[in-house]
């Protein structure tokens, strides 16, 4: 590794950090120089499991002795040259606007994302999210997607992002062990029509988590699982507030919902949505 003290955080070389929103890493770069912000030694260490190219890291002076190992994987593996950027507490609090709790960063490549049919070969459970927008959210649902043993994530053209730092953070890193794409990711009108039929095609039966007067309870979708009536599965969860839209629900095979008691409308897409991989999950024979 290159170390590289940090004596100004205007330097040039710090612009990825300093400068740049998630959006703009994301568009303003793509599609050669693509980039995003992984946050924290675990969410670092989980990206370069999954061999994620590193770019350069940021760290805060007290932390550089528990990143030892982690600075050793790089140069075996992406070789000597990778900077790390040393900043004191106070000069990466100026840089994120907050205190880090786990004070690392580091720039990395984004990766082409796979097409739907490489992510749904040989699945048989997965999650679609249509319009998530709070990062927390997405995050959330793919570190539940990767404990309950959903086998691949799809996002609409309108959802967050799951390499926005906050959602890499939230999801714990899973957001490197679980396959994800996004659909109709060039025709922002091809969901849900177009991109359900997509699902329909490989073989899945879609159940739209919503709250309406003909859903089946949960209870009743794991009992045609355990019956065998449907093998392959696609659980799809709506934006917050909203929901999912009307087209999506009515073209979809099934609109399923959760049981709830004592007034409670509805739950969050977070909470709901690891209910029901809970449930659905397969069950050991």
């Amino acid at each position: 590794m290159r170390i590289v003290k940090v004596t100004s955080i205007d330097d040039e070389a710090l612009y990825a950090y300093t400068h740049l929103t998630d959006l703009q890493l994301r568009n303003r770069l793509e599609p050669d120089k693509g980039l995003f912000i992984a946050e924290s030694p675990k969410v670092i260490t989980r990206a370069l499991t999954a061999n994620v190219e590193p770019i350069s890291l940021l760290v805060e002076e007290p932390w550089l002795a528990q990143m030892e190992e982690t600075f050793h994987h790089i140069d075996e593996v992406w070789g000597p040259d990778i900077p790390v950027f040393v900043a004191s507490p106070d000069q990466l609090k100026s840089i994120t606007g907050y205190r880090l709790h786990r004070g690392a960063l580091a720039a990395m490549r984004r990766w082409p994302l796979p097409s739907i049919e490489q992510i749904c070969n040989n699945a048989h459970r997965i999650a679609i999210m249509e319009n998530i927008v709070d990062h927390a959210n997405v995050g959330a649902l793919i570190r539940s997607a990767a404990a309950l043993d959903i086998d691949a994530v799809v996002i609409t053209p309108s959802c967050g992002d799951p390499l926005y730092r906050r959602a890499a953070r939230v999801s714990m890193g899973t957001v490197f062990q679980v396959p994800w794409t996004r659909i109709n990711e060039d025709d922002p009108h091809g969901w849900p029509i177009q991109g359900l039929q997509q699902i329909h095609n490989l073989g899945f039966t879609t159940a739209a988590m919503a709250l309406r007067d003909d859903s089946l309870s949960l209870d009743q979708l794991v009992q045609r699982l355990d019956s065998g009536s449907i093998d392959k599965l696609a659980l799809i969860f709506g934006t917050e507030g909203d929901g999912l839209s009307d087209q999506t629900i009515c073209h979809s095979h099934l609109t399923v919902r959760i049981p709830m008691s004592h007034g409670v409308d509805s739950l969050n897409v977070a909470a709901s949505s690891a209910v029901a991989f809970y449930a659905t999950k397969p069950k050991l024979a």
